[in-house]
Formats: C-alpha cells, sequence, structure tokens
C-alpha cells in the first residue's frame, strides 16, 4: 500500500514541492523516516501516531517508512505533520487515493489531533500558485495570512477529523472565501512629532534622512530626545505599497512573529533591539537559519539606541547589509538570501557619562575617554552612515514655548513629495530613493553648480573626507534639492548637507 501527498518546504524566502511517499508493508511493525530529516521532523512520528489514534482511527500495525523527496533537500519543521498524518491514512485505505490529488497539504498536528498553524504559510501560498496547484488545505488559524494570494482555493480545517470528512465526501469543506485586507490604518501608537519640543535641527535633518532613505545617527546627551524623535521617524515615513507589504509580510509569515488575525503588514517596521544582543540575532542565522534584526526592519527602521555600546564585532557584520540591501547565510547545506532594506537610525551619547560638551552639565570623563567611547565606531561604518546630527540639550524656553510644533502628517506630506520625485527619475532602475545610488548613478544625477563644486572640494580637503562620504554628501544634497523641487544641486543644498558631516571634525576626527 503506497500514498503520495503534496506538500511545501522553505529554504528562508523560497518555498519547493516536498512529497509525502507512505509505504505501508507486511513485517515488523515500524515507522521509519528517510528523506534528510531534522528532528522535529523525525518527532512528527509520535505526534501523528498520538493523533491518529485520539481522532478514532485505527492506526496501522505493519511497518511503515515514509520518505520526503527530493531526498537532497534538509527538512525541517512540523508542518509536515497533516500530510504526513493522510498520506498514512491513504496508505491505509482510510481516504480514496484520488481525492488527495491536486492538494497542497501542511500544518501541525496537536496529539488530540487539532491543527496548529505553521509559520511561513504565505510562502507556501505563493509556491502552490507558481506551480499551480489550485487547492491548499491549511490550518484554519493561517487563512489570514494566505488570503492576499488569489487563484487558490484554501481548505481551511481545525483538527484531523475535518479534513478525513472532507476527503472521504462525509462533510465537504466549501472554499474559505477570501479575506478582505481593507484600507491601510494608522498604527494607534499615539506618536507624532508635534510631541518633540524644540530640536528643529534634529527634525529637519530626520525629515532629510526620511525622504532620500538616508541612515542618520544622532548624538547628544541624555535626556535630549534622541529616543523620542527615532521612534516617530515611521510616521512621517511613505505608506508600503501593495508590494512592499508582501515582503514584509513573508519575512514576519517565515518568522513566525505575524501578529494573530493580520493578513498583510501595512505599516512600516520599526525595530530596536537591545545592545546585548548577538550578531547572529542581528543578521540571522542559527542551526537553521532565520531572518535577523535587518530583516525584520526590511522597507522600516532599525533602531540602535546606545549604538558603541553594541560589540564592534556586532556593528561591523552591518556593514554590508547597509551596502547590499541582503544578508546571505552560509551554511554547508545551502545557502539562504533574506532581504535587508532599512532605514539606520542610531543614538549615541559623546561619552561614557553622557555630558561632554554638554553646556550645562559638567562631564567626568577626559577628553581622551571621550574620544575612546566614540572611537568604538569604525570608520567604514560611520562613512556608510549619510546623516550625522548633533542633538543639543533642551532649553527651558522650548519646554514652556507655547508656539505649535509641525505634525507628522505636514512633515510626510513633503517627504512623499520628494520621494515621489525621486521614483519617478529612478524607473526602471531598481532603486526608488537617493540612499541606493551607486557611485556611477551619483556622477549621472547629482548634478551641482560651480558654487556648490567649490564649496564641496573646500570641505572635502578641511575635513578630510573619504570617496564614500564625499558621495553621501551628495545623495543627502540631491535629496535636499528634491526637497524644494530643484533639478540642479545648488550651493545652499551642499551647505546643509556638510552640516550632518560636522561630526567628522567634531567629535569623531
Amino acid at each position: 500500500m503506497f500514498s503520495r501527498v503534496a506538500t511545501c518546504g522553505l529554504t528562508g524566502l523560497e518555498g519547493h514541492l516536498i512529497e509525502v511517499e507512505i509505504d505501508i508493508s507486511n513485517g515488523i511493525p515500524g515507522f521509519d523516516v528517510v528523506g534528510l530529516a531534522e528532528t522535529s521532523v523525525k518527532e512528527a512520528r509520535e505526534r501523528v501516531k498520538a493523533a491518529i489514534k485520539n481522532s478514532g482511527f485505527r492506526f496501522p500495525g505493519q511497518r511503515i517508512t515514509l520518505n520526503l523527496a527530493p531526498a537532497d533537500i534538509r527538512k525541517d519543521g512540523t508542518d509536515y505533520d497533516l500530510p504526513i498524518a493522510i498520506g498514512i491514512l491513504v496508505a491505509a485505505g482510510v481516504i480514496p487515493e484520488e481525492s488527495v490529488k491536486g492538494y497542497f497539504i501542511s500544518g501541525e498536528l496537536a496529539l488530540d489531533g487539532s491543527v496548529r498553524p505553521v509559520p511561513g504559510m504565505l510562502c507556501k501560498a505563493i509556491t502552490a500558485k507558481e506551480l499551480q496547484y489550485g487547492r491548499m488545505m491549511i490550518p484554519a488559524q493561517n487563512l489570514p495570512e494566505v488570503s492576499v494570494v488569489r487563484g487558490i482555493e484554501y481548505y481551511p480545517v481545525n483538527n484531523l477529523n475535518e479534513a478525513v470528512a472532507h476527503f472521504t465526501g462525509e462533510a465537504t469543506i466549501k472554499p474559505a472565501e477570501r479575506i478582505e485586507t481593507g484600507e491601510k490604518t494608522k498604527a494607534a501608537t499615539g506618536l507624532d512629532f508635534s510631541d518633540v519640543l524644540g530640536q528643529n535641527h534634529a527634525k529637519r535633518a530626520l525629515e532629510v534622512a526620511a525622504s532620500g532613505g538616508h541612515n542618520v545617527i544622532m548624538i547628544g546627551s541624555p535626556g535630549s530626545g534622541k529616543t523620542m524623535l527615532a521612534r516617530r521617524l515611521p510616521t512621517i515615513l511613505p505608506d508600503l505599497s501593495f508590494e512592499e507589504s508582501m515582503e514584509v509580510t513573508k519575512i514576519y509569515s517565515v518568522a513566525g512573529m505575524l501578529p494573530p488575525h493580520t493578513s498583510l503588514i501595512t505599516e512600516r517596521p520599526f525595530r530596536a533591539p537591545h545592545h546585548t544582543m548577538s550578531a547572529a540575532s542581528l543578521v540571522g542565522g542559527g542551526r537553521i537559519p532565520k531572518p535577523g534584526e535587518v530583516s525584520l526592519s526590511h522597507y522600516g527602521v532599525l533602531f540602535l539606541d546606545e549604538l558603541p555600546e553594541f560589540g564592534r564585532t556586532t556593528l561591523d557584520i552591518l556593514r554590508q547589509p547597509m551596502e547590499d540591501g541582503f544578508v546571505c547565510i552560509a551554511r554547508i547545506n545551502s545557502t539562504i538570501t533574506y532581504p535587508s532594506r532599512f532605514m539606520l537610525v542610531a543614538a549615541a551619547n559623546p561619552c561614557k557619562c553622557g555630558y561632554y560638551g554638554d553646556p550645562v552639565k559638567p562631564c567626568t570623563c577626559s577628553p581622551r575617554e571621550a574620544e575612546h567611547y566614540l572611537g568604538r565606531l569604525s570608520g567604514p561604518l560611520m562613512d556608510r552612515i549619510d546623516i550625522q546630527v548633533q542633538v543639543p540639550t533642551i532649553r527651558y524656553s522650548d519646554l514652556e514655548s507655547r508656539s505649535g510644533e509641525e505634525s507628522s502628517e505636514a512633515i510626510k506630506k513633503r517627504v512623499c513629495k520628494a520621494r515621489a520625485i525621486q521614483k519617478e527619475r529612478y524607473r526602471g532602475l531598481n532603486i526608488f530613493c537617493n540612499a541606493g545610488l551607486t557611485s556611477a548613478m551619483v556622477r549621472e544625477f547629482c548634478k551641482v553648480d560651480d558654487d556648490g563644486k567649490r564649496m564641496l572640494r573646500s570641505a572635502f580637503d578641511r575635513l578630510k573626507l573619504s570617496a564614500r562620504a564625499h558621495d553621501r554628501i551628495l545623495k543627502v544634497a540631491r535629496t535636499i534639492a528634491d526637497l524644494e523641487e530643484s533639478p540642479v544641486i545648488q550651493a545652499v543644498h551642499i551647505a546643509e548637507a556638510i552640516q550632518y558631516r560636522s561630526l567628522d571634525r567634531t567629535i569623531l576626527a
């Protein structure tokens, strides 16, 4: 007695067809699993056996051989439970063989036969569509996330009995109706730039950063509002497009972090990991590689507070994802790629005590100690941060000011207008904002007038900038010009962009 059931395996975000082959033969009772299965798959033997018995079916008392084909791809996870159980019942004659053909089946089984949700179901649905499978049997709790993939009939089940009844025809399940994702709604965080009093220079820097997708670091004394500003940055970023939402949702689905009853993530991610995190947590990894913080913040913001407190090795690993927009995690069996196009927003104190250069509170660190503190940040990493801005201590006059602060909505309108200009300019080039310009593109699209060239040449010699820092200034100046709808970069735009590299001279020099 032989059966074959189709399911899906995942390597990173990419899915591939896995065929669950079951052979039941006479001999000493046993249950062998072959096909390069990891421990979690081998443990399915006990879950499936208990689930079949507790659902009222007889578990075959013969020799069972389970093969997961193709056998050269490593399989991991609990989502093979349901197809294995269905395959055994087909081979045992409980379910007609013809009834399971054309189905993609996936789900984890509890010992009582109930079906639990599994991660990565969105990627599996996309794979099923690509392989021209028109029907999927999935856990009922996974239905919202797959509903965005059209062209497939979904059969949600809550337990093994429902699945068997459907295939035997006793109680056919109707294909689930597509769940509408609805309009994009603003997250009820209550955060707004109007909450931040004063700090107009820092607000302007973040507006420029948001308009061009630039990385930014804020350096200032404790309590100056760095974290407060960073947490409000997503409120002025453009809304995610449908394609961007799909990419972000796929990452969170694979990571098992998709919120319940969510069909599509429509808000830009904001991730703020603690400085004690490991390098693998930051860029992804593990025995079975999972997305790290740089991928979980894809198309969003990665906020690193107290940047010098992070391990130097951990920070230097950031350099490749920041430059390339993706992470490659190499293992013996495979190489997995996760996207990582994020805005890096970092905050740091100027020294260990936090008050170096503060006009109000005296610093207890020596100049050498302050220099050593920020010296933990490598030059190549700082070169990759387009905007470096100092955030001064807030004054009492700012706190008691009655003048209305500009709202996030007003700033966002200008940001979206600048992004629209960039999107049109780079149409067909596979980049969407100024931060993604290559060196060749900088020479092509960042045209500077004569006064601006003289100013940039003077700053390059005086601040001893690197070639990369030179290009960063031009990118930021291009964004400032876009905010003013200027086709040519002028001296005033270069001057403002140079201000955002002032830390090269004042602190980090």
